[in-house]
């Protein structure tokens, strides 16, 4: 059986002011594409399908189009679960129609998913967190344990959660539950999840820039080995980085976003993950690199026209630019930067501090007349910078003004 996961699309997701639709329609086609290549039989995308709790319209439909171009109409089945930046009540919403086109959503923990039969494919068992699927073209079952993202109001509605309980003793029990249940060698078995998930004593994963942070503090960290054993392959959603924080044996997976999203993520490649499995042996499993999308770009310089010769030269990319000069950026300067390239989202200036004696700090003298004193006050506070001609004659225009 082959099993593609992906995660953390984000659709609807813009950079600050610049919309990523048409990049993300770019994407979706590209993970459609690779499905059909490398006739994938299920289909895993493991939550954050949106960007916020109430997506615009394009998002939404672009959603829905890709997860039918996904399901083959109903031939493939495809399982899609809520994150934290989704609206477990949206995702629900149209699952009676979706599981006509073969497409299961789960939008809250611990679900039950109604039964149903198509003519390729059946969901044979269902439980709270659990389904048993049969396809048509296997002699064998997949099993999927799933828990959309659980925050505190969620775990204490589904799991009966208090404040003494802890999140890894609540999740541990269901999901053990079901494995042993429902997961013996007989068929694949696999749990899908959108949590923070990390291995015990390993080193903090970092968050992306601009996420909805899920772990605060340790009470939100998910140990991996928690995980039941009868679970071949993990696939995890939230980090947007490629990375396996189980073993070879059984994989526990960060498929990552399909695009950088955020400065964090500036030089990340981004895959899908594409898993052969069978009952009652380790699965395998590799990665397939998304190439569509704009890159993201960290740069630095310190001279004007080495910053616009590599915008030039660096058209299609989104770009956060340092500019490291003498004295501030005068507005011709800024001018000529954003004609150079139609991507800079972040401008940050830095002037280069000049040495000051600390010991003598200086006196005001009140004798100076106005625009001294400006100088003066504007050269302490600036590291010892000298104000700029463009400075000095805006502040010539607003003087002049005074009664």
């Amino acid at each position: 059986m082959k099993i593609l996961h992906t995660a953390d699309w984000h659709l609807g997701k813009r950079l600050d002011r610049f919309s990523r639709l048409e990049e993300q329609v770019s994407v979706m086609d590209e993970i459609i594409q690779i499905a059909d290549e490398q006739n994938a039989d299920l289909i895993l995308i493991a939550g954050d399908l949106f960007d916020n709790f109430n997506p615009g319209v394009e998002a939404v439909e672009l959603f829905y189009k890709t997860l039918k171009r996904l399901s083959l109409n109903g031939k493939r089945p495809v399982i899609a679960i809520s994150g934290n930046h989704d609206s477990p009540s949206l995702i629900d919403a149209p699952d009676p129609l979706a599981r006509e086109c073969g497409i299961i959503l789960i939008g809250h923990p611990k679900a039950v998913i109604s039964r149903f039969e198509l003519e390729h494919f059946k969901i044979s068992k269902s439980a709270e967190g659990f389904i048993e699927l049969e396809l048509k073209n296997k002699p064998y079952p997949v099993r999927i344990l799933h828990t959309p993202y659980a925050n505190e109001v969620r775990l204490k509605q589904y799991f009966g959660e208090n404040k003494e309980a802890e999140l890894n003793k609540v999740l541990a029990g269901h999901w053990k539950k079901n494995a042993d249940d429902f997961c013996d060698e007989n068929g694949v078995n696999l749990l899908m999840t959108h949590l923070y998930m990390n291995k015990k004593g390993a080193p903090i994963l970092e968050e992306p820039e601009g996420e909805k942070p899920i772990r605060i503090g340790n009470a939100d960290l998910v140990l991996s080995d928690i995980i039941p054993p009868q679970i071949q392959y993990t696939a995890l959603g939230h980090l947007h980085r490629f990375q396996n924080i189980g073993t070879e044996e059984k994989p526990v997976v960060y498929s990552s976003s399909p695009l950088c999203y955020s400065f964090s993520e500036a030089g990340q490649a981004k895959y899908v993950a594409l898993i052969d499995a069978e009952p009652g042996r380790p699965v395998s499993y590799g990665r397939t690199a998304l190439k569509k999308g704009k890159c993201l770009e960290r740069k630095s310089f310190d001279c004007i026209e080495k910053t616009v010769d590599w915008l030039t030269q660096n058209q299609d990319t989104f770009v956060e630019l340092t500019l490291e000069s003498e004295t501030f950026l005068k507005a011709d300067e800024r001018k000529w930067l954003y004609q150079s390239h139609s991507g800079i989202v972040h401008l940050i200036p830095k002037v280069k501090s000049l040495e000051t004696d600390e010991n003598h700090p200086g006196e005001i003298n009140l004798s100076h007349d106005m625009e001294t004193l400006f100088k003066n006050y504007f050269k302490s506070k600036n590291g010892g910078q000298e104000v700029n001609d463009e400075l000095i004659r805006l502040f010539h225009e607003i003087t002049s003004t005074q009664p």
